[in-house]
């Protein structure tokens, strides 16, 4: 997006061009490592060039005024800082922002500043590119720049990750907040989920473009199968704990559980301690072979990842199997994969370049005919995380 442009829209909506700041934070994807972080293992996330735009401009009260390009029907909204932070059933969209606010009232910060907020973003919503987290890490950069807090990117994620499990109710882990936080163009992250420890990956796919295929099947179920997942995770660890001292399913290996099959009752819980443990020593290959340039190696690594989590994570869905199998028959795609909570929303497709164009056709055309649904492609680039921009 044009800053101008931008620009423009903030003075069209609150008629005023007073010391304008800009922010970007960007929107993110996981190349491998699904349903991992809240389980203490890797996951090998990037930021994008896609992601959420604000133009703001400090107010001398404690009135927030926040206006969203995404949901410009709802007009401008209002938040008040002189008064306690409650959500309500109106909050919409803006039950991130007064998620993060409260998370920096509660942690003791001074959050006095009221501002004026044009947000615009160009990630879909809901398709499992994290444009909540986005959104919140936004908030947090705002907060920080406008009330001169002392506060640094790592403590941001937590913030950000405690209005979403405590104010926005989604249990999540911490890699979404993580990766728009400490992004870095042309790296992925191996991210440590259960210590934090982390390394920049360079991300050198040569031949290859990395394309987002958004089913545009809305993720329903994403919420509440993913605190079931959750649930069963952490009952396949306290089985687990009978036979090994252990914290996280992570701290297995694939011989490890197999030996340890006679604590289970259930084949639905193992079939979930089965993907975990499998996916997080995938992302474990996955480094390998990126350091390693072996590009086609990592595909296939992908491939295994979407049938894992097909047959015994249960949640890709009908929608993103259709479009995954329909990349996997593409002699240009090298891999593909569901990304995100699943159910609907986003996978990710290695294509050769120079038959990306041809391939986005075919696939959207097949699948349109098969599902009934029309699929969004995006040929995206590997960014930055939140800053402020120049104006």
């Amino acid at each position: 997006m044009q800053t101008q442009d931008l620009i423009n829209k903030y003075q069209q909506i609150f008629k005023s061009d007073h010391q304008l700041e800009l922010f970007f934070s960007p929107g993110r994807v996981n190349l491998i490592g699904e349903h991992i972080d809240y389980n203490g293992g890797y996951v090998l996330p990037c930021a994008l060039t896609l992601g959420t735009y604000a133009v703001v401009e400090k107010r001398n009260d404690s009135l927030i005024k926040l206006y969203s390009e995404n949901f410009k029907s709802q007009g401008i909204r209002e938040i008040r800082l002189d008064e306690n932070i409650e959500r309500q059933d109106t909050d919409d969209w803006t039950v991130y922002v007064k998620g993060v606010l409260k998370a920096f009232i509660d942690s003791g910060y001074e959050v006095s500043k009221g501002f004026n907020a044009y947000i615009e973003g160009n990630l879909p919503n809901g398709a499992g590119l994290s444009s909540s987290a986005s959104l919140e890490m936004l908030v947090s950069q705002i907060i920080k720049q406008l009330n001169h807090i002392n506060i640094d990117t790592n403590e941001m994620v937590n913030l950000s990750k405690q209005a979403e499990n405590n104010f926005v109710g989604v249990n999540c882990g911490v890699m979404d907040q993580f990766v728009i936080g400490l992004g870095k163009k042309d790296a992925a992250i191996l991210l440590n989920c259960n210590t934090l420890d982390y390394q920049y990956v360079p991300l050198v796919l040569n031949d290859y473009d990395l394309v987002i295929m958004n089913t545009n099947k809305k993720r329903g179920l994403a919420d509440s199968k993913y605190n079931e997942r959750r649930k069963e995770c952490d009952t396949a660890l306290s089985l687990l704990k009978q036979k090994y001292d252990v914290h996280t399913l992570c701290e297995l290996s694939s011989k490890q559980l197999e030996e340890a099959k006679t604590l289970f009752n259930s084949d639905v819980v193992y079939k979930r301690a089965l993907h975990v443990v499998g996916e997080n020593e995938r992302v474990l290959k996955a480094i390998k072979y990126l350091k390693n340039g072996h590009i086609k190696m990592f595909g296939q690594l992908m491939n295994e990842s979407h049938q894992s989590l097909k047959q015994l994570y249960e949640v890709t869905g009908f929608e993103l199997d259709t479009i995954v199998e329909l990349a996997w028959k593409e002699e240009a795609v090298i891999g593909a994969r569901m990304t995100g909570a699943g159910f609907g929303g986003c996978a990710i497709a290695l294509v050769k370049k120079g038959s990306v164009e041809d391939v986005i056709s075919r696939i959207g055309e097949k699948y349109h005919s098969k599902v009934g649904i029309k699929a969004s492609f995006y040929v995206v680039e590997v960014g930055d995380g939140v800053k402020v921009l120049k104006n």
